[in-house]
């Protein structure tokens, strides 16, 4: 069974070349693929280096930045055509424990459609995160799961490992969504397939070098706002129908591209943003 680890990078200078031997060191036989937005502090160029090192490395270099979402799904793609059994997907900045990566793919090939890194289940902890940024977060969790009947406890963790026809059954290249978003949406469409779920317990830690990219209000606030479209869209279709003919429905329309809902969701159709982390 082969199996791969997606890596989005963007200015990961500083953490790409420990991240890949932690990887090598912890998964000696899963290959990594590294999605670089056409860094310009030379991640791309770094990630090649390291790799032509240790080997089992690859480096899609794309021409300019579009968003987190976008280079999962240029990357779960590349994956899925090489043939791979089981994709993969963690953060570049360390923040996610490449020992763990073994796990989540033992897990999937012991029967799991999905297994997730999970910072909400027993033995799961954040251990430098303010009680404020925990609580929201934890907050903005058991709200996509409330509005969406999510199967996931964690909804917008990065740490996961997939059986890849299931992708393909959930049609990834279709999600629209970037971002914390971009998980939240993966998790919908996978609890609409009916995936049987694993979640595996993590210690997340924030990155040690760099700067993350992400606006932590702005992004909270964006994510529960369409979070609760699509919930409304799931919910009360023909509400949300009606107000997509009226005029404020046509507006946003027109700045927002329309996501359809997964097949057997029973909703009508929500909208998602193109922000990156």
């Amino acid at each position: 069974m082969r199996s791969i680890v997606v890596v989005p990078t963007y200015r990961e200078a500083e953490n790409i070349v420990d991240l890949l031997r932690s990887i090598r060191a912890a998964a000696p036989d899963t290959d990594v693929l590294v999605v670089d937005d056409d860094s310009p502090d030379g991640t791309g160029r770094l990630a090649e280096e390291v790799g032509a090192e240790i080997g089992g490395v690859e480096v899609l270099h794309r021409a300019r930045k579009e968003g987190l979402g976008a280079a999962y799904r240029h990357g779960f793609r590349v994956a899925l055509d090489g043939g791979y059994d089981v994709v993969a997907q963690m953060d570049a900045d360390l923040s996610h424990e490449p020992a763990v990566l073994p796990e989540l793919i033992a897990a999937v090939l012991a029967g799991a459609d999905v297994a997730v890194g999970s910072r909400y289940v027993p033995g799961g902890s954040i251990p430098n995160w303010t009680w404020l940024r925990r609580g929201l977060s934890r907050w903005g969790n058991a709200y996509a799961r409330w509005m969406l009947r999510l199967s996931v406890r964690d909804a917008t963790s990065a740490f996961r490992a997939y059986r890849s026809d299931l992708l393909e059954q959930i049609d990834i290249d279709g999600t629209r969504a970037n971002g914390y978003l971009f998980q939240i949406e993966t998790a919908f469409r996978l609890s609409a397939a009916g995936a049987r779920v694993a979640e595996l317990p993590i210690t997340f830690v924030d990155r040690v070098a760099g700067q993350s990219k992400m606006a932590v209000v702005r992004t909270m606030v964006e994510t529960e706002l369409r979070v609760t479209w699509w919930g409304l869209s799931l919910r009360a279709p023909g509400l949300t129908s009606a107000f997509r003919r009226s005029s404020g429905g046509r507006y946003l329309a027109g700045r927002v591209a329309p996501m359809p809902l997964p097949q057997g969701s029973g909703g009508g159709d929500g909208v998602a943003g193109d922000g990156r982390d």
